[in-house]
């Protein structure tokens, strides 16, 4: 099986990919750290995208899909896999389609409000020393504006304001909107309401993937 996931900027959509990992022992791809890995090891392909990463520009569809073709053929795909990421274009669902056509495939598109959207990016804070993510209201640190993890003091992102933050929704939606019907018409495609903290919207994916799972061994779906 593989598992596409597809989300705006603040669905929550890495955190519940982690979650289905876990609990369903899928390896979570996600291109961006592929990428760097890539990158960091100096393959063909990492010194291919470094240059154009580095100048900013965005690596090409099929220096990507080659990637991922490399990644999901190795032994811990086999049983299924999740790609978050990938793909974003037409172009790379329609080669992935080639490279791994004979699974099933089940794309979850994590579907919340621009204002709840607004409101969790708006109210993040992070950590520049530890990475650790907190959030102004909705996971707060013991002392303000200070890590728990490392003390050290933490900051918003300049590109969590909430002006840009409405900007970045709005190009995401634009860019996936012909993604998102290429997969309405040839694959199943599953909204998932991803209101609410995360673990109440994986409770709501893990019912929905048991079923699935269920009917693709064939047994009974309740």
């Amino acid at each position: 099986m593989r598992l596409i996931l597809l989300g705006a900027p603040g669905s929550g959509k890495g955190t519940l990919g982690a979650m289905i990992e876990r609990a369903y022992g899928f390896p979570r791809i996600s291109t961006g750290d592929l990428l760097r890995r890539a990158v960091r090891e100096g393959t063909p392909l990492g010194r291919q995208a470094e240059g154009i990463m580095a100048r900013g520009g965005l690596v090409p569809d099929e220096v990507v899909t080659a990637i991922v073709r490399e990644r999901i053929a190795e032994p811990d795909c086999r049983a299924g896999y999740i790609l978050d990421g990938y793909p974003r274009t037409i172009a790379q669902a329609e080669a992935l389609a080639v490279i791994d056509g004979g699974r099933r495939e089940i794309v979850l598109s994590f579907e919340v409000s621009v204002e709840s959207l607004v409101e969790r990016l708006s109210g993040r804070i992070v950590c520049p020393a530890c990475g650790a993510i907190y959030h102004l209201t909705r996971k707060p640190p013991a002392k303000p504006d200070l890590c728990d993890v490392c003390g050290a003091a933490l900051q918003a992102r300049k590109d969590d304001a909430a002006e840009i933050v409405r900007e970045r929704i709005r190009v995401y939606e634009s860019a996936t909107a012909p993604l998102k019907a290429f997969y309405r018409e040839r694959s199943d495609f599953r909204p998932v309401d991803g209101e609410g903290a995360a673990d109440e919207v994986f409770v709501r994916t893990a019912a929905l993937l048991d079923g699935e799972l269920r009917r693709a061994e064939g047994g009974p779906v309740r």
